[in-house]
């Protein structure tokens, strides 16, 4: 059954650890429902693991809006977040709210995230909000902020950016979010901030004690391999069967292996077969 934002509330309380992995297509969605995933994060981060840019920075409103309905129909069963892209939500309220509601609207999605805790931004979580649409915070390692954070690093590394993070947490939370993201922190950091709000708190490298944990689906299966973050485990490594499988393909059908007549063609009759061959 899918779950609603009471439903991660009440995981958060009793302390039931909530699993979210990324997806932006058909199948890797009807898989991680099919496995009992409890969110999925329709992440920007498709601009890099789907369409092959260096960031997320190219990534449109159209692109999340099209995986995200894709995403939706593999898993009608699950809460589903979407990711709004770079420039989707920090000109204008208004123009936040729109893009927020193509998320619900077009998408079908239960909510949607959006990066950083200055004053700006809680603005538009608060904005965002106020029209009825979940929203889920995200703080720490923010992508879209990388070049302000010279580059992909850890954040919180020291007691005053940890008091600067809880206090974008706790502005985040005041603005009106039903959940926040914290990524890329010590576990201290994470810890902290998980027992300081009063909303679930979910990691992606923030160490064990947040309400649940995140990873982008391609990276934990070894599909992605430009890089792998420190905090990712892998569970399969689904990039070297594919390559193997390709490669046997390609040596197969070259080599006059594949296809094997009678195993991979369609059968017909001898009558049709003899009529057919008269055509030549």
């Amino acid at each position: 059954m899918k779950k609603s934002i009471l439903d991660l509330r009440r995981m958060a309380s009793e302390h039931e650890p909530i699993t979210w992995l990324t997806a932006y297509d058909y199948l890797t969605a009807k898989y991680e429902e099919r496995a009992g995933i409890d969110m999925i994060l329709v992440g920007d981060s498709l601009g890099m693991v789907e369409l092959g840019y260096d960031t997320t920075i190219p990534v449109t409103m159209d692109d999340m809006i099209r995986h995200s309905s894709a995403v939706r129909r593999g898993a009608p069963e699950t809460f589903i977040v979407g990711d709004m892209p770079y420039l989707s939500y920090q000109i204008s309220d208004e123009s936040a709210i729109a893009n927020a509601g193509r998320f619900i609207k077009e998408a079908g999605c239960d909510a949607i995230k959006l990066e950083g805790g200055g004053a700006e931004i809680c603005k538009r979580i608060k904005a965002i909000s106020s029209t009825g649409t979940l929203v889920f915070g995200h703080i720490g390692l923010t992508p879209q902020f990388a070049a302000e954070m010279g580059g992909y690093k850890a954040q919180g590394k020291s007691v005053e950016a940890a008091e600067k993070l809880l206090a974008e947490a706790y502005r985040i939370q005041e603005a009106g979010a039903c959940a926040i993201l914290v990524e890329g922190v010590p576990e201290i950091v994470g810890k902290l901030i998980t027992e300081k709000l009063s909303i679930p708190v979910l990691g992606i490298g923030a160490g064990p004690y947040t309400h649940g944990q995140l990873l982008i689906y391609a990276d934990m299966v070894g599909l992605y391999d430009n890089f792998t973050p420190k905090f990712v485990k892998k569970y399969a490594e689904i990039g070297q069967e594919l390559l193997r499988a390709f490669t046997e393909y390609c040596d197969e059908v070259r080599s006059g292996q594949f296809p094997i007549n009678g195993v991979h063609t369609y059968k017909i009759s001898d009558e049709e077969r003899e009529k057919i061959e008269k055509l030549f």
